[in-house]
């Protein structure tokens, strides 16, 4: 359970700057490259609060950058990719409750190494610099759009998510299908919403919510994230594929070396 400490100390003027200045520029990001927003607002606020409340305060503001991004999609690709990708959203929906379920009962500082291994883990995976042997015939294997597989790999995908607002092993998979850049947008928003509305209420029906404020706090910081997201969009038709990926996997990069780090008492 959250303690008030943690909350009130979450909303003193400075840290309340600095969330709001980094809840837009996740949001920038999102807008920019189609996700990012969970990992940067999520280590932000888990610098202030215990990460468990930075999880729980986050789901709104996840939902609201991705329900922005849906007009990404059309009403024929929307209907094409729930066809396609049911099995997996469907094993990623149950795989995050029981993260949630599972939340309140994972000591901070292994919550906060699990943030960083799993994100410098999808940096790894996804750089070109450095080849890595055997990542295509995972790929091959492993990232294919046949039922048992999709159900296994939401599954994992789910409680992972659902316990560290970590998605970057969703986002992994929905790349790897080889998606036009404003489709794996789209595509990536629809999956998040359907999971994220769900995670709202379960949120309550958890008992994760302590109380109003902290349900308040958490749709207020949906406000700069929305905004961020705008930004990002503009931007986002000036930057080369390239430069995208190359400045949104630095960043996640420094983001997982500080929570490692952090969770391991070095910073």
């Amino acid at each position: 359970m959250f303690s008030q400490h943690a909350v009130i100390g979450a909303v003193d003027p400075t840290t309340a700057a600095f969330v709001l200045v980094t809840l837009l520029l996740a949001g920038v990001v999102t807008g920019i490259a189609g996700f990012g927003f969970a990992l940067v607002g999520t280590m932000a606020l888990a610098t202030v609060v215990d990460p468990s409340v930075a999880v729980v305060l986050m789901i709104v503001p996840i939902l609201a950058t991705n329900v922005s991004l849906l007009g990404e999609l059309d009403a024929d690709a929307v209907r094409s990719c729930s066809r396609r990708f049911w099995p997996y959203v469907l094993a990623t929906l149950v795989g995050t409750l029981v993260g949630m379920a599972a939340l309140e009962s994972i000591p901070a500082d292994p919550l906060t190494i699990a943030l960083g291994v799993v994100t410098l883990a999808y940096v790894g995976a996804t750089q070109r610099a450095v080849p890595i042997p055997g990542r295509a015939a995972l790929e091959d294997r492993c990232f294919v759009e046949r039922r048992g597989m999709m159900v296994g790999l939401g599954t994992i995908s789910g409680v992972v998510f659902g316990a560290t607002n970590v998605g970057v092993q969703v986002v992994a998979y929905i790349r790897s299908r080889d998606l036009e850049a404003g489709l794996f947008v789209g595509v990536l928003a629809l999956v998040f919403v359907g999971i994220n509305a769900v995670r709202v209420g379960a949120a309550v029906v958890f008992g994760l919510y302590p109380s109003l404020a902290v349900g308040v706090l958490s749709v207020a910081l949906a406000i700069p994230a929305l905004a961020g997201v705008l930004a990002g969009r503009r931007v986002r038709p000036q930057l080369s594929e390239r430069i995208q990926r190359q400045g949104v996997l630095a960043l996640l990069a420094l983001i997982g070396g500080r929570l490692v780090l952090g969770g391991l008492g070095i910073a």
